[in-house]
């Protein structure tokens, strides 16, 4: 066969050309026909539409239509058509196919039928041929895009922070060590400790649960700042909300307070949904058939409505009075749960809500501390469906009661050295906040569970693929 230029399927369907002649290449999602003519339904991942492939019986080898089955990969050279029949506007009549790899029918687990998503975890490296997972996978692709593309039109710079860190930037401990320690035979210090002294980096490090810490070096030095990229959280939780291993976007700007973070963060969010409706929507058109009958609804609702700003106080006497049965009781100091979240925002405002000025003591030791000694301007960007999506704060600028908040939780300053020297040196007012892209993308995609949204997701006791 000759090595003439493929044309994406995606493109065909697209060009409104037709009578010329094509290459397409891709895998077979369906075979049907008669003793005359054959109807190969081929998807090259570009898209969620199939191109039909039109074979007359009578032209072709029968030992290679009967190797042609759901699952294979060919080439096919033909004529690019109006379709006579239903259900497509084009479709190409094969004049050459190349088989490049069958699939055996006894063991291709895909065959036309429909598979649970949990069966399909299992199979990880084979859930991307079908039409859920193609969806939501060009879907992440896309807001990858749109992030880089939201900061950089923005004129903020792209910052890579370590993975290997020293620092544990939450506080939470829930961290995954690094080493290259022998673990049968760890070195021991005289009292009987791990000598890390011995280890690669001389020290004991972990990956990193947040890249916020080195972010905030670089908002007060470049004045805004973005990091977007893996973080990993060693918690025991077998959720559908929960990963170990998930991705971070995390904007620092210098002289931001925390109204502009909340006002960054609103804009940041329907910036993504509204690429996401004026680019994916075949995907989403998909998705909400198949899935959530109301995600585009939803959607186009958080695009459109201005998002509600409350504070943490107002939004407890809201819970409290609401007579709703919550499985987790509330009360001012506790750390709001989904049930709680989702209750302000589907039931309450019917829409998304900024939560403010939630109590010192159930955030982090970085959050600026309002005057009331009491409070802190954190921001939690509650979702529909999801609860929080957005986790901010204005940081503390001031080096004496920052140095007496970490002293209070009894953390190590000899971690923290160098974050503390930006508020002895030139010290400025920041803001920032964080958004876990796979809970951005259960949104977009209306998918129940995290795991979906996520190529290979890494949870309790998985690591597989």
């Amino acid at each position: 066969m000759s090595r003439e230029k493929r044309t994406m399927i995606a493109e065909l369907l697209r060009s409104g050309e037709v009578n010329t002649d094509v290459v397409v290449k891709g895998w077979v999602r369906t075979k049907r026909g008669n003793k005359n003519v054959a109807f190969l339904a081929l998807n090259d991942g570009s898209t969620i539409n199939n191109i039909q492939i039109v074979v007359d019986v009578a032209s072709f080898d029968e030992e290679l239509l009967k190797r042609i089955t759901t699952g294979a990969c060919l080439c096919v050279r033909g004529r690019l058509v109006e379709s006579a029949g239903a259900g497509q506007r084009v479709e190409v009549q094969a004049r050459e196919i190349e088989l490049y790899g069958t699939a055996d029918p006894e063991t291709y687990p895909l065959q036309k039928k429909g598979h649970t998503l949990e069966f399909l975890r299992e199979i990880a490296h084979l859930r991307p041929r079908t039409n859920t997972f193609g969806a939501v996978l060009r879907i992440r692709h896309a807001m990858a895009f749109a992030i880089h593309k939201y900061f950089n039109d923005r004129g903020f710079y792209y910052l890579h922070t370590p993975i290997i860190t020293a620092s544990d930037a939450e506080g939470a401990g829930a961290m995954f060590q690094v080493t290259t320690l022998d673990l049968k035979n760890l070195p021991r210090t005289e009292d009987g400790r791990v000598d890390y002294a011995q280890d690669f980096f001389g020290r004991s490090t972990n990956l990193t649960v947040s890249g916020q810490l080195e972010g905030e070096l670089g908002a007060l030095s470049l004045g805004q700042i973005y990091t977007f990229g893996p973080t990993f959280r060693a918690e025991n939780s077998n959720t559908p909300r929960h990963l170990a291993e998930f991705w971070m976007i995390e904007p620092e700007m210098a002289f931001y307070e925390l109204e502009d973070d909340m006002d960054l963060a609103e804009d940041f969010l329907k910036y993504l949904i509204r690429y996401a409706l004026d680019n994916c929507m075949e995907d989403l058109e998909f998705l909400n058939k198949m899935y959530d009958d109301e995600l585009i609804e939803r959607l186009r609702m958080v695009v459109s409505e201005d998002f509600v700003r409350l504070n943490y106080t107002e939004g407890i006497e809201i819970l409290k009075n609401s007579g709703q049965k919550f499985e987790f009781p509330v009360d001012w100091g506790c750390d709001l749960q989904s049930e709680h979240e989702r209750y302000l925002v589907e039931k309450h405002f019917k829409r998304p809500v900024i939560l403010i000025n939630y109590p010192k003591d159930i955030k982090a030791f970085y959050m600026k501390q309002n005057d009331d000694g009491k409070t802190v301007r954190a921001m939690d960007v509650l979702f529909p469906k999801i609860g929080e999506i957005i986790g901010g704060s204005e940081r503390e600028a001031d080096y004496e009661k920052l140095d007496r908040r970490i002293k209070e939780l009894g953390m190590s300053m000899d971690t923290l050295w160098w974050y503390m020297d930006t508020r002895r040196f030139g010290s400025a007012p920041h803001s920032g906040f964080g958004l876990g892209f796979e809970r951005l993308l259960l949104f977009v995609t209306g998918m129940a569970n995290i795991r979906d949204v996520i190529p290979f997701p890494r949870t309790p006791k998985n690591a597989e693929f």
